[in-house]
């Protein structure tokens, strides 16, 4: 019975993942000046040059989420540094051109940590 929680743990978290950090990007949304309000950080944007698009992002999301969840569920959530690692060091020149894409690389990174390790934590209770 643990093998189909931990397996149902991990599709899961890969698949529903996906919405969840899409989620994420719909709460933190550029607002034009006037509507922002006088605590609102202000960053001046160039205009850009040229249109970055992270590829593979959907499919690199899946397989750290995969990993994150199957670190925790077998004990070894410590390694999970180096998944992060291998994905920030994959995409450090991209990251380093354009503060936008860099900022939305964090907080993407981020909500797809915090869902996998959750799945993970969820699915080990229920095991337990």
């Amino acid at each position: 019975m643990d093998i189909v929680i931990a397996i149902v743990a991990l599709l899961f978290s890969a698949v529903v993942g996906w919405p969840v950090v899409e989620g994420v990007f719909a709460l933190v949304r550029v607002v034009p000046e006037e509507g922002r309000k006088d605590n609102d950080l202000v960053i001046e944007l160039p205009p850009p040059a040229r249109k970055y698009v992270l590829l593979g992002g959907s499919v690199i999301g899946i397989l750290e989420r995969l990993s994150t969840t199957g670190l925790v569920l077998v004990g070894q959530p410590g390694l999970i540094a180096v998944v992060v690692a291998i994905k920030s060091l994959g995409r450090w020149a991209e990251l380093q051109e354009d503060p936008a894409i860099n900022e939305r690389f964090i907080i993407g990174s981020l909500a797809s940590y915090l869902w996998a390790g959750l799945c993970g934590f969820v699915a080990l209770q229920i095991m337990n």
